[in-house]
């Protein structure tokens, strides 16, 4: 069974009146288990939690990433290697309908931006592009790739979706990540999100992260844009993607985001609220679901919100991220995809780290070690 046939297991009404009908009561009882079942999960983003009751969740989500993972948070930064893009998607800044300035680096200019974060301490680099695979396709990632290695262990992809051939290629030249957002996991508003483009493909874009794992990709990547649509429902069908990931892919470690929706070009406005308690709320949840993944928390966030949300279970930060194609070298915000809230430069971020007791890892994998291994 692929996620799509375990995904329409679970509809979304169904879903939805489920999480918004729990009362204290059964989440008293989620709260009790030692692993949560599907439905001890959908139980726990209910908003009808007490304070009481997100607090004990908040305490039960700290300790189990301290047993996990210890105090260590996995430094990151983003590399936008282009913006061009052929979707129409009506949420984001590199959408083909708005009119920014349109950039693809040279290889020239790649390795210039991956040698200022390098300068910073970073050795795990996101490489993204908009979705424009005649532009900026599988040959140019390839020649990205070699060049960016140099200067780091670990490189991850956010990019188009591939086939496995495409996805092994990717992992034959260096890449040991990929991430890829469903942005929403309701189809129909999907199709009314993404009129136009390759991406309007809901099918395909959801079978990526099978594609990846099948391809020997070592981390997967997946989560929903809160405030799209329904969040209840898209945070529940991202834990339920990352179990299901999590159990077929078992060398792999499947990670989880839950990007907000931010300003970006084209102006558009959310279709739901998530509040920081709310997102509190879910990222507990997640941790409680799936034990091992990986939580990450982006620039998206404000400072004072990713300090207070450390401990409850994110393991990996970006840090002084640029959005924008040449936007280290340049020091622009010209055609970015969206704006970032945490403004801290990379060593003002790793020193509160350090204030607060956490090891900040540059770098938690190295390329090399498979090379050495064959």
């Amino acid at each position: 069974m692929n996620f799509q046939q375990q995904l329409e297991r679970y509809p979304q009404n169904e879903i939805h009146e489920r999480i918004a009908t729990t009362t204290p009561a059964q989440i008293d009882l989620a709260l009790q288990q030692q692993r949560l079942s599907v439905d001890d999960f959908s139980r726990l983003l209910s908003p009808n939690i007490t304070d009481a009751q997100l607090e004990q969740m908040a305490a039960k989500a700290h300790k189990i990433t301290q047993q996990r993972f210890g105090r260590t948070i996995l430094l990151y930064a983003p590399i936008y290697l282009s913006n061009e893009c052929f979707n129409g998607c009506k949420y984001c800044g590199f959408s083909a309908d708005n009119h920014l300035s349109r950039k693809t680096l040279t290889m020239q200019e790649v390795e210039q931006e991956a040698k200022i974060l390098r300068s910073h301490g970073f050795r795990h680099m996101l490489l993204l592009t908009g979705e424009a695979p005649k532009v900026a396709g599988i040959d140019y990632l390839e020649n990205a790739v070699k060049i960016i290695k140099k200067y780091c262990g670990s490189i991850s992809i956010e990019v188009f979706p591939m086939d496995i051939d495409g996805y092994q290629r990717m992992v034959d030249v260096g890449v040991d990540g990929l991430t890829v957002y469903q942005e929403t996991y309701d189809s129909e508003l999907y199709r009314q999100l993404h009129p136009y483009g390759p991406k309007s493909n809901y099918s395909y874009r959801l079978a990526a992260p099978e594609r990846a794992g099948a391809a020997g990709m070592r981390k997967i990547g997946i989560g929903s844009l809160l405030g799209l649509g329904d969040s209840l429902s898209d945070v529940f069908y991202s834990g339920l993607h990352g179990l299901y990931l999590a159990r077929k892919f078992w060398r792999s470690q499947v990670t989880l985001s839950f990007p907000r929706l931010c300003p970006a070009e084209g102006g558009f406005q959310p279709n739901s609220i998530v509040d920081d308690r709310q997102l509190t709320q879910f990222i507990c949840a997640l941790r409680l679901l799936l034990p091992d993944a990986g939580l990450i928390l982006s620039t998206r966030e404000k400072a004072a919100l990713r300090n207070n949300l450390l401990p409850l279970g994110i393991t990996q930060m970006s840090a002084g991220s640029s959005t924008s194609p040449g936007g280290y070298s340049e020091d622009s915000h010209d055609g970015e995809q969206f704006t970032t809230s945490d403004e801290r430069s990379p060593s003002e971020v790793e020193s509160y780290l350090k204030s607060r007791g956490y090891d900040p890892v540059w770098k938690d994998w190295d390329g090399a070690f498979l090379s050495k291994a064959n």
